[in-house]
């Protein structure tokens, strides 16, 4: 039986990301009676660094609090350790007395996971429990996170397509997503009818063509009078290379610990900006990057994903019982069900859309697609329909 269990969130916050840890602290309190908690601030940096929130003692309405707060109240962390690395936060470990960490984040943090298994030699049980905006862990439906940023993206672009038909013109909103279009389809969850925005998605399971996008853009305007955009900000040309990273060139990009290019900034902005400004001269036209906003807002928390996201925690604590693994959430074709994985099934890999959850010669969302959106993001509003 486990004595001392440490938790800590790695990677991008969440809106829900804290009711992962208070599900695990509290099913530790039910499991295991008198155990110690140990919350590490920054992830595995304060492993290494020995800086703890001791969770052990803490009131149930308090935590209850923290899980109902948004961002990660540990703290979190892009670190992803070397060998050299691994050994500080094993030794780190070792020196709470740690028999079992838990580990909440998504496709990095379960790399993590993986590499501190294999370091420690079955002395510690390493467990990861899912978290991502992105909607990109393998072996899973969904990801804890993503159904409430969802709700935000669907919510703007619905709102923006109302503005744009008073006041028509083109739109292009940038929506977080690396490799996995997931986030930015939700901007098609909520719209109205079928002459509703967005009505282009860019997504970085397609490849990315500025000449393609102004002649869609321009037989969108020539249909509806005005063009609502939804764009990954990872969209990557047919080389395969971010359309950042097209942009700025190889000398002046920037990486995270990680390697993975630096996606946020303006360069993005401003290249969609003079595409339009040059070749659809006259159009009004406004280029927004919804940014970190949809990942943590306030607003937007869906109950369902809360609700989930504490299941998680509370299963990640069935996994150190079970030797470790990741848990994951997987859809039987009634509900979500939780289901353990192995580490390695997870770490390291991305999850991108199906194939079929695209057209095949439009840049927007198939049937499959929509079906799978109104499963997860159903709408929440009853609106009239514009007379324009």
């Amino acid at each position: 039986m486990s004595e001392t269990i440490v938790i800590a969130q790695g990677g991008g916050p969440t809106a829900v990301i804290n009711q992962t840890v208070v599900g695990a602290v509290l099913e530790i309190r039910k499991r295991y009676p008198g155990a110690r908690v140990l919350g590490a601030r920054h992830g595995v940096r304060g492993i290494r660094d020995g800086d703890y929130v001791e969770l052990t003692d803490m009131a149930e309405g308090e935590l209850r609090l923290i899980g109902n707060t948004p961002s990660a109240a540990l703290g979190s962390t892009r670190d992803k350790p070397d060998a050299a690395y691994c050994e500080k936060v094993l030794k780190g470990l070792q020196r709470a007395g740690a028999d079992a960490f838990i580990y909440i984040g998504g496709n990095d943090t379960s790399g993590t996971q993986q590499i501190l298994t294999e370091a420690s030699g079955g002395r510690i049980v390493f467990v990861h429990a899912p978290k991502t905006i992105d909607n990109d862990l393998v072996e899973n439906d969904h990801t804890p996170g993503f159904m409430s940023a969802a709700e935000f993206v669907a919510g703007a672009f619905l709102s923006v397509d109302l503005d744009f038909r008073a006041l028509p013109g083109i739109y292009v909103g940038i929506v977080m997503g690396r490799h996995a279009g997931f986030l930015t389809a939700a901007s098609a969850a909520w719209r109205l009818d079928r002459n509703s925005g967005p009505h282009l998605i860019y997504v970085p399971e397609r490849a990315f063509s500025v000449e393609r996008f102004i002649e869609d853009v321009k037989a969108t305007l020539a249909r509806h009078q005005r063009c609502i955009v939804a764009v990954s900000e990872g969209v990557a040309t047919a080389d395969g290379r971010s359309l950042v990273e097209t942009i700025v060139g190889p000398d002046r990009i920037e990486r995270d610990q990680h390697g993975n290019v630096k996606l946020s900034g303006s360069d993005l902005n401003r290249a969609f900006e003079q595409a339009l400004a040059e070749r659809l001269p006259g159009q009004r036209a406004r280029v927004d990057a919804l940014g970190y906003i949809p990942r943590g807002y306030i607003g937007a928390i869906s109950a369902t994903d809360a609700r989930e996201a504490f299941e998680a925690g509370a299963y990640a604590v069935q996994l150190v019982e079970e030797g470790g693994g990741s848990a994951a959430l997987q859809y039987d074709g009634q509900k979500t069900v939780f289901r353990k994985v192995p580490l390695d099934a997870v770490a390291g890999k991305t999850r991108q859309m199906p194939e079929d959850f695209l057209k095949a010669e439009e840049n927007d969302l198939a049937e499959p697609g929509l079906a799978y959106l109104r499963r997860l993001v159903p709408n929440k509003y009853k609106l009239g329909k514009p007379f324009v």
